[in-house]
């Protein structure tokens, strides 16, 4: 094994670097870690960008720099990079597609923050059916007249769809399925009806999904498969007592066919953490509607999130330049071109991925 000190090279965006990483990372003398600010100077960014082996970014695409997106024109300056890391479970700063191509390995962090966002599921879908929001917002400003007035439902026994089933979608399924005894509905076209069953789902297409369930979860990345998975027609399907609820990534959902169908009061509701421009603006048309809750992407920022994704992050990116298997592959098919450049700058060759990695595209 290579022990040149300082000989593999990492860099991430100021303020884009998980928490404890640099520490971690600090503790090896053969690993340089360099950090590029947000409107870094060419010249000292080429200089870091051209002998980069790693780079740690952030998944937040709307707080990243574009030219800081792993796509191809900072592929294009980045001649030795290996592996491209995110913060996160998302990946919409990569071009994967790209890194493929030029034989680059593409991580993130699946499952770090699997525990935040599924509580956030279940909180806004308990405050929804129960009107919390309608009726905060109501005794505040002195508008309640009658408490009968936002009478609400129950979540017990009611039909919950999820989109996705990977570590956040079957931790859903399994809080919704013990605390409130739920039939949990699945559409995950990556999962087998065995595994779906195994994860405490009932694998289904996605307009039966629709039709059938009191809530409908959104867990799934934002791919080129998913983009505008949600519009008009899938909306159309839903019952008017239903609560469609989205913790992914904003652009799965059409913003604009939502907004229709609360105004014509074809669903109950809705609880919104992601968006296609975050921060959304307070004019945003679906800021209007009382039965609409909206977070700030913010299901999966905890502290014990945040803490988590960091040890992720960085045993993950050691265990990378280390060659050893690393299990949240994003582009497994670039193994064997990845696997060549990698022992072609550092000598050895890095062990293969374990026998089933923890990926598949509807992950989060």
């Amino acid at each position: 094994m290579n022990n040149v000190v300082n000989s593999k090279r990492v860099f991430y965006v100021q303020p884009h670097r998980p928490l404890g990483f640099a520490e971690m990372l600090g503790k090896r003398g053969d690993i340089r870690l360099d950090m590029l600010e947000q409107k870094s100077p060419d010249t000292s960014a080429l200089e870091i960008l051209s002998a980069a082996h790693a780079y740690q970014t952030s998944s937040a695409r709307d707080e990243l720099a574009p030219h800081y997106h792993a796509r191809a024109e900072l592929l294009g300056r980045t001649p030795n990079l290996l592996i491209v890391s995110t913060n996160g479970a998302g990946y919409d700063t990569v071009d994967v597609k790209a890194c493929t191509e030029r034989g680059v390995l593409v991580v993130n962090q699946s499952g770090g923050n699997a525990e935040a966002v599924a509580e956030h599921v279940i909180g806004m879908m308990l405050c929804l059916v129960k009107r919390v929001g309608e009726s905060d917002r109501a005794l505040r400003a002195g508008t309640l007249k009658n408490r009968a007035d936002y009478i609400g439902r129950e979540a017990f026994g009611k039909t919950i769809g999820i989109i996705g089933l990977g570590n956040v979608g079957r931790r859903v399924a399994e809080l919704a399925g013990t605390l409130f005894r739920m039939q949990v509905l699945a559409y995950d076209p990556y999962l087998s009806a065995e595994v779906l069953r195994a994860r405490g789902a009932t694998k289904v297409e996605l307009d039966d999904l629709m039709r059938r369930s009191d809530f409908v979860s959104i867990n799934c990345p934002l791919t080129p498969e998913s983009r505008n998975l949600i519009g008009a027609h899938e909306y159309a399907l839903m019952k008017p007592t239903a609560y469609f609820i989205t913790t992914a990534r904003g652009s799965i959902h059409d913003e604009e066919a939502l907004e229709k169908a609360l105004r014509d009061k074809k669903i109950a509701g809705a609880g919104l953490d992601v968006w296609e421009k975050e921060p959304p603006a307070a004019e945003h048309p679906l800021m209007k509607y009382d039965n609409v809750m909206v977070t700030p992407h913010m299901a999966g920022v905890t502290r014990e999130a945040r803490v988590r994704m960091g040890e992720y992050a960085a045993m993950q990116m050691l265990d990378a330049l280390d060659g050893r298997p690393v299990p949240r592959i994003v582009n497994p098919q670039v193994w064997p071109a990845y696997a060549k450049r990698f022992e072609k700058t550092f000598g050895f060759k890095p062990q293969d991925p374990p026998a089933e990695p923890n990926w598949h595209e509807f992950e989060t």
